[in-house]
C-alpha cells in the first residue's frame, strides 16, 4: 500500500466548524416528479441513493438506497420497493457498471453487491475489511478497467481502494492510497474521465483531489465562508456529465439550508446556482428537507431526456419519519438555473 498524507494550506479554517455565511443570491424552486416507497418507521433511516441504469432496457433501471439501521433497499423507477438486503448499518452506497459498494460500519467493511441485468436483482457478494473503524461515506469510480472505491471517515481520512476480478467470486480489493483532510468527511464522487475525486468536508466545504498526481495538494472547490450557498453540513454530491470530458456539473447538498449548490465540473469549478425542492401541489409529492445523500444519472431515461436526480428526504412529511428518496427531472434543474 502506498500512503500519501497532505497537510493542506486551509487547515486552520477547516479544523473547526465554519460559521454559516449569509447567502444573498437567488434560490430556484423546482419540484419532485416521483418518490420511492417510505422506509416505514421513526428515526434517521434513509441516507444515500445510487442509480443503476439498465442499458438494454432503461425503463427497468433501479435505485439503490441505504437504510442506516438495516442495509440496502432496491427500488424500481416507479418508486416501488423491490428488495431489502439486511447486511448491517450501511451509510452510503454507490456503483459503477453492475457492481455496487456500501460503507458498512456494523462490521467496518466495504460491502459489495452484484446487479443482475437479466433478473433485475441485487445480490450481496461479500465484504472486505477497511482496517479502520466506522467507514462513513463511499463512492465508486473506474480508472481504465480498474474499479475504484473511496471511503471517507469522520477524522478526515480518505481511503482509495482498487479492485479487479474475473468473476465476482474472485474479488480482491487493495488499499492504494490514503489522503488526509482536516475534519469530518462524508460525501464524495469520482470524475472518472478526469481522474479527480470530489470530497465534502462537512464543516468547511468541497475539495478536489488529483488522482493522477499523488504529490499534488487537494484544491478547494468552494467553502462555506465564501457564501455561494453552502452551509454546514456539506453532504451528498454527484456529477451530471455533459457531452465531453469537461462539460457537466457538480451538485452538492447544503443540508442545514435545505438546498443544493451547483458548480461547473471543470476547474475553476465556478458556482452556477442554487436550488431547492418544494411541494409538488399537482401530484401531492412533498418538498425535500435536510438532504443527506444524492445521486445523478445523465443517461436519458423514459420521460427524462436530461437524466435523473435522486435525493434523500429527511421529512416525509415529518422530520425523521417515513423517510424516502425523491426523484427530480434533471431538465427542471437545468432550466431553472439556465445551465444549457
Amino acid at each position: 500500500m502506498k500512503s500519501t498524507y497532505w497537510l493542506a494550506a486551509f487547515v486552520p479554517l477547516a479544523a473547526c466548524a465554519t460559521a454559516p455565511a449569509t447567502f444573498a443570491g437567488d434560490v430556484a424552486t423546482i419540484v419532485a416528479m416521483n418518490e420511492t416507497a417510505p422506509m416505514n418507521g421513526e428515526g434517521d433511516l434513509a441516507d444515500d441513493p445510487a442509480i443503476w441504469v439498465n442499458t438494454s432496457d432503461p425503463a427497468s433501471s433501479l435505485i439503490l438506497g441505504t437504510n442506516k439501521d438495516e442495509g440496502v433497499y432496491v427500488y424500481a423507477l416507479d418508486g416501488g420497493e423491490l428488495q431489502e438486503l439486511p447486511v448491517g448499518q450501511v451509510n452510503n452506497v454507490d456503483l459503477r457498471g453492475n457492481i455496487a459498494v456500501a460503507s458498512n460500519d456494523s462490521h467496518n467493511v466495504i460491502s459489495w453487491f452484484d446487479i443482475n441485468p437479466s433478473t433485475l436483482t441485487v445480490s450481496h457478494i461479500g465484504d472486505s475489511p477497511t482496517g479502520k473503524e466506522e467507514p462513513y461515506g463511499i463512492c465508486a469510480g473506474m480508472s481504465g478497467g480498474t474499479y475504484m472505491a473511496a471511503v471517507t471517515y469522520k477524522d478526515g481520512t480518505v481511503q482509495l481502494w482498487s479492485a479487479t476480478w474475473e468473476t465476482v467470486d474472485t474479488l480482491s480489493p487493495s488499499l492504494d492510497r490514503v489522503v488526509k483532510l482536516p475534519s469530518k468527511l462524508e460525501g464524495c464522487v469520482f470524475d472518472d474521465a478526469n481522474e479527480r475525486l470530489f470530497v465534502g468536508e462537512e464543516a468547511f466545504g468541497v475539495w478536489a483531489v488529483d488522482l493522477k498526481d499523488e504529490t499534488a495538494e487537494p484544491l478547494v472547490v468552494d467553502t462555506i465562508a465564501a457564501a455561494n450557498g453552502l452551509v454546514e453540513d456539506v453532504e451528498g454530491m454527484s456529477l451530471w456529465l455533459g457531452d465531453d470530458d469537461q462539460s457537466g456539473y457538480l451538485v452538492v447538498s447544503a443540508q442545514e439550508a435545505d438546498r443544493y449548490v451547483v458548480y461547473d465540473r471543470a476547474p475553476p469549478f465556478a458556482p452556477r446556482g442554487v436550488f431547492m425542492i418544494a411541494d409538488n401541489e399537482a401530484t401531492g409529492i412533498g418538498g425535500v428537507t435536510h438532504t443527506d445523500g444524492l445521486d445523478i444519472s445523465s443517461t436519458p431515461l423514459p420521460g427524462l431526456p436530461g437524466g435523473l436526480l435522486v435525493v434523500q428526504d429527511d421529512a416525509n412529511p415529518v422530520s425523521e419519519f417515513n423517510q424516502n428518496f425523491k426523484m427530480v427531472d434533471w431538465t427542471a434543474v437545468s432550466e431553472a438555473l439556465d445551465l444549457n
